[in-house]
């Protein structure tokens, strides 16, 4: 593990560090910030996941998280958002391959010997921070449009792992919005059957736990009625009695203006949720 950048921030440090992905099969950067406490004892670790065509950069400087984490002492992680280099399968389009693994396990070729961002994500990305770092296994998990339908179904597919779980302008649909059904197929096949896995209205509807999930959705955002479809998910939750705090904010849209005016709000809702 070799690591690519430090900077002191708010009495802590923001680091971003690079290191082999056995899930990857690639070289990969993550990026942690460590709040003032971490200098004496272990704290819990929120990650994040963010959206289409981002890395690990994006979140640590623009979401303006890190004065918020050192005061709650809480530590960060910002996966990047898939596989990179030459030799990784990639598309010319914005929202496939490179920049769009939409943290599932690919089963079709060329996408499978690289993007396996859930085992990546939910496996081997933790074990490394928690044998590296002095955080805690309370873990949260949270993200942004693309990274924000990962959180949820992650949350939703491993019960007990997740102290929270809470999104900003999630893909809640996947299956029914072009984004998602141009991602499935070329990463899962054309058989509908197995898309199940991923799509957090089917997972909802048999959760073994019932994580409330935190929603903040801009009414300005531009993919809301064609991408996102918030009233989806609302509608599959109430019929599953998952809880669902769903914030409707006016004028908002789906920049990291959003998250930055909000991410303090859902970084205290992790900390709640240790006690």
């Amino acid at each position: 593990m070799e690591r690519k950048e430090t900077h002191a921030s708010f009495g802590g440090v923001q680091e971003v560090w690079r290191h082999k992905s056995v899930s990857l099969g690639v070289e990969a950067n993550f990026a942690i910030y460590l709040p003032p406490q971490a200098k004496t004892e272990k704290v819990p670790v929120l990650y994040w996941l963010s959206g289409l065509t981002c890395t690990e950069q994006n979140f640590i400087g623009k979401a303006g998280a890190q004065r918020v984490a050192a005061e709650l002492g809480i530590a960060i992680v910002a996966s990047d958002t898939s596989p990179r280099g030459v030799g990784v399968a990639d598309d010319d389009a914005y929202d496939l391959g490179q920049g769009a693994g939409f943290y599932l396990n690919a089963t079709q070729e060329p996408w499978a010997v690289h993007y396996r961002m859930y085992d990546y994500v939910v496996t081997e990305l933790p074990a490394l921070i928690e044998a590296s770092f002095p955080v805690t296994q309370q873990r949260g998990i949270a993200g942004h449009s693309m990274g924000g339908f990962g959180a949820i179904m992650i949350a939703l597919r491993n019960p007990g792992r997740y102290r929270s779980v809470s999104a900003f302008s999630p893909i809640v649909a996947p299956t029914q919005v072009p984004w998602g059904e141009k991602a499935f197929s070329a990463y899962l096949g054309p058989d509908r059957a197995s898309w199940a896995a991923y799509d957090p209205l089917e997972l909802v509807r048999t959760a073994k736990e019932r994580l409330p999930v935190l929603i903040d959705q801009g009414l300005a955002d531009q993919f809301l009625k064609e991408q996102l479809r918030p009233e989806l998910f609302q509608e599959a939750a109430q019929n599953a009695g998952q809880e669902l705090i769903l914030n409707l904010r006016p004028d908002y849209d789906h920049s990291y203006y959003f998250v930055a005016s909000f991410i303090a709000d859902h970084l205290r809702y992790f900390v709640s949720k240790l006690r």
